[in-house]
Order: structure tokens, then C-alpha cells, then sequence
């Protein structure tokens, strides 16, 4: 498992005359999802598309607000993404991360776009 931090922009692409948002997310390898905060749901006006039953670290079980879509960009990388509602902090999971090619470079403690691939993302379709 890697995790560190990085500035991701996020942005509702059905309201493109919103300004983006710049988050100091959590880029954590050993989670799924995006998570933001209600704030940036209220900020990006996301509509809520579904609730999802999500298990917390201590084996608990919460329903989240899911919405989106929401535009993620990080240096030369775009994606689209749902995001759960949920916590305090900003969270970039391991689908988003696969999405935009992304790697956390656990002796750095950085997040980087791919190296094999640096100028645009690559993915496996098999």
C-alpha cells in the first residue's frame, strides 16, 4: 500500500462555468473510490445519482451520497469520476488513479503520472 498527498483539480463537467476546485487530496492506493467532503459537493453543485452502503475502517456500515460526475486533472492527465460524499479530507482511490495512469512512488511518497507511459495515459483492455 502507498499513500501520499497531491493537489488534484476537480470540476463539474455539466456546469462548465463553475470555477474548478484545487483539493489537497489523499492519494491512497489501499482505497477505491474518490471521497470528497460535503463542501466541495456544495461548491461543484454535484447532484447526488445514488446512495452507496460503504464499510468503515472499524467493520461499521454507512450510506453515502454518491454523485457526480465529477472532472479530475492532474498534470497532464484527465479523467471522469462518481465520488462518495463522505469525511473531511479529499481521498483519490485506486479507480481514479488507474483511470488517469497514475503511481504513488512509495520511496518518495509521491504521486506521478506513469513513467513506461509520461505523455499520455495508457491503459490494459484485454
Amino acid at each position: 500500500m502507498g499513500l501520499t498527498n497531491a493537489n488534484i483539480q476537480l470540476r463539474n463537467p455539466r456546469l462548465p462555468e463553475l470555477e474548478s476546485v484545487v483539493v489537497d487530496a489523499l492519494a491512497d492506493t489501499g482505497e477505491v473510490h474518490l471521497c470528497i467532503p460535503s463542501h466541495i459537493q456544495i461548491q461543484l453543485k454535484l447532484e447526488e445519482i445514488d446512495k452507496k452502503e460503504v464499510t468503515l475502517a472499524d467493520g461499521s456500515r454507512k450510506l453515502v451520497p454518491y454523485v457526480g460526475p465529477i472532472e479530475l486533472r492532474y498534470k497532464n492527465r484527465v479523467g471522469f469520476a462518481g465520488a462518495l460524499v463522505m469525511g473531511g479530507q479529499s481521498l483519490l482511490g485506486a479507480i481514479p488513479m488507474e483511470d488517469m495512469d497514475l503511481v504513488v512512488v512509495p520511496r518518495t511518497r509521491q504521486l506521478m503520472v506513469n513513467p513506461d507511459s509520461p505523455n499520455i495515459a495508457s491503459s490494459i483492455v484485454k
